[in-house]
């Protein structure tokens, strides 16, 4: 077992999912649930519940927030750009989780202060390794926000 594995195994890590796709929610949930991760996930629906619950919340946040960008009745460009410009929610992890890869947009995330980009993968086990990725990089890291060259995880 690596550092990684005994570590995640420890503490669980909070995490919260804001998707309006409840299929990609259940598939995000089951390839979670078979990571060597202790994890509480919470998921929220549209960018309007997502905003209510990180605000209203009381501490702690989630320690990583996993942003899809099409959502209704706000997106997630809007909510990025709510998050890092509120003094709470600062820095709270973002990664974006779309369907959508385009390099302009992935490089307007990234200036806007997301964490780490994943495009969502179409089978099972490359939706577990970049989701493991994405939750190693952030605990070792101590969710330090990579340089732009690391910002893509690939499955």
């Amino acid at each position: 077992m690596n550092d990684y594995t005994s570590e995640m195994k420890e503490t669980p890590i909070q995490l919260l999912l804001a998707d309006d796709d409840y299929d990609d929610c259940d598939l995000f949930k089951d390839a979670l649930d078979e990571l060597p991760v202790m994890a509480e996930l919470d998921t929220v629906h549209d960018g309007e519940q997502l905003m209510q619950l990180l605000i209203n919340k009381k501490d702690p946040l989630p320690q990583v927030l996993f942003l899809d960008l099409n959502m209704p009745k706000k997106n997630g460009f809007e909510c990025l750009s709510q998050i890092k410009n509120n003094n709470k929610l600062k820095n709270l992890p973002v990664v974006v989780f779309s369907t959508s890869f385009d390099h302009d947009i992935v490089n307007l995330l990234y200036n806007n202060g997301a964490h780490y980009y994943i495009s969502k993968p179409n089978e099972f086990e490359k939706l577990k390794n970049v989701i493991q990725a994405a939750l190693q990089a952030i605990t070792q890291d101590h969710a330090v926000k990579p340089d732009r060259e690391n910002f893509v995880l690939q499955s």
